[in-house]
């Protein structure tokens, strides 16, 4: 059950600031991760189709946006936004958005994505391969259900702690993998490991969150991954995110290598590492939240450098 709050509090807060603050800004640059390195990979093989990375960037932020909207319905229904949670305070727990309102923005932004996929699916592959077309919509079907049934839904996956691997795969090799092949029409097995390691970076953000609210999942029956490792184990499990993504790209450059530029991401390694010792250091909740930021945005300087080595040095 959401915590009870005051109708003054709830009116301070107009309508659009809600809902902007619903949509979680802040997780944006995360989701465009993978679609920028899609992207550079493409750029690297002289393939790179601005219209279709610029429909890409615009898919992902509505799923993502959907995806928010959807985890701030089911967490405020399945009880883990409670008086417990120790992160920042949800639209539909604050009462600044009810749940039928919210119920009506996931199915508008579910709506939007599916319209944006199906354009990207046009304006990249047409009518040219269908079964591949095909294919790729029933990957975007996927992708809507899986933003909203993490949280959401009769028996939401995300209580049963499974978000890590969804996290990985459309963080990771979904995002980079499918940016590349609507790119380029290939995809050649190398392509796999920066996918990889994206993924990895991204598990990564969603364990930090996870940690933090260790105590308010437990009592909400979400079986996250650090609710079933514990504090200490979740924490070796976090290094181990970063240094098998960091690993991934130092394999793909060896495997691919053709110019020193494309070392460049190794200047991310002092931002991944400060968030492992920060993550093993912090034990008290609020100290943690702010590394997920941390972790978002050392992500994508790992994509920009990563992906601008790999496209200087070709």
């Amino acid at each position: 059950m959401a915590a009870p709050v005051s109708a003054t509090h709830s009116s301070a807060v107009s309508p659009a600031k809600a809902w902007i603050s619903a949509f979680r800004p802040r997780t944006l640059p995360l989701s465009l991760a993978s679609i920028f390195t899609g992207g550079f990979l493409a750029a690297t093989h002289g393939q790179f189709r601005g219209s279709v990375f610029a429909i890409a960037v615009l898919t992902t932020i509505l799923l993502q946006i959907l995806s928010n909207l959807a985890n701030d319905y089911g967490d405020s229904q399945n009880g883990a936004d409670s008086i417990h949670r120790e992160g920042p305070q949800r639209a539909v727990q604050a009462g600044h958005i009810t749940p039928a309102q919210m119920k009506r923005g996931m199915l508008l932004f579910g709506a939007l994505s599916l319209a944006s996929g199906i354009a990207l699916l046009w304006v990249a592959l047409g009518l040219a391969a269908m079964w591949i077309t095909i294919s790729f919509f029933l990957l975007g079907l996927a992708a809507i259900w899986a933003a909203v049934n993490y949280t959401a839904g009769a028996k939401p996956y995300g209580y049963a702690g499974l978000g890590d691997i969804s996290v990985f795969l459309f963080f990771g090799l979904v995002g980079v993998c499918g940016t590349y092949y609507l790119q380029t029409q290939t995809l050649p097995l190398l392509v796999l490991l920066p996918a990889a390691a994206l993924g990895c970076f991204a598990t990564a953000v969603l364990n930090v969150n996870n940690i933090r609210d260790i105590r308010s999942d437990k009592l909400a029956g979400k079986i996250t991954i650090p609710v079933r490792l514990g504090p200490v184990a979740a924490r070796r499990y976090h290094w181990l995110l970063l240094g098998v993504g960091f690993l991934c790209a130092i394999v793909y450059v060896a495997l691919n290598y053709y110019s020193p530029w494309q070392w460049l991401f190794v200047l991310s390694a002092p931002l991944l590492v400060r968030n492992g010792l920060l993550v093993w250091q912090r034990q008290e909740s609020m100290q943690l939240d702010p590394l997920l930021k941390q972790m978002a945005m050392s992500t994508l300087a790992f994509t920009l450098l990563f992906g601008i080595g790999q496209v200087v040095g070709s």
